[in-house]
């Protein structure tokens, strides 16, 4: 990652998504002074996580397209879908 200071426009680039964005940028514009640092640290978690988080997509994305099996631990979820699956269509869904 970056070694750039984090900013307001930094943190707001790094959430890619503009709902996002603008929900960080309300909150930061409506903070009281004495609670902005905490608003700013938030997100700035937030932004951080979310770049990380591209980042692995990325490496995931490069694996999968040499044939590799994906970086990373991997949970198969299958069985737990499909209990829950009958689960609901023995309560009448379709």
């Amino acid at each position: 990652m970056s070694e750039q200071p984090w900013t307001i426009e930094r943190i707001r680039d790094a959430l890619g998504n503009r709902a996002l964005a603008q929900r960080f940028l309300s909150e930061i514009n409506r903070a009281p002074a004495h609670e902005l640092l905490g608003v700013f640290a938030k997100w700035q978690g937030i932004a951080m996580n979310t770049l990380a988080a591209f980042e692995n997509s990325r490496d995931i994305v490069a694996a999968v397209k040499r044939g590799e099996e994906p970086p990373g631990q991997w949970i198969d979820g299958t069985e737990r879908l499909q209990q829950a699956a009958e689960r609901i269509r023995s309560q009448g869904a379709a």
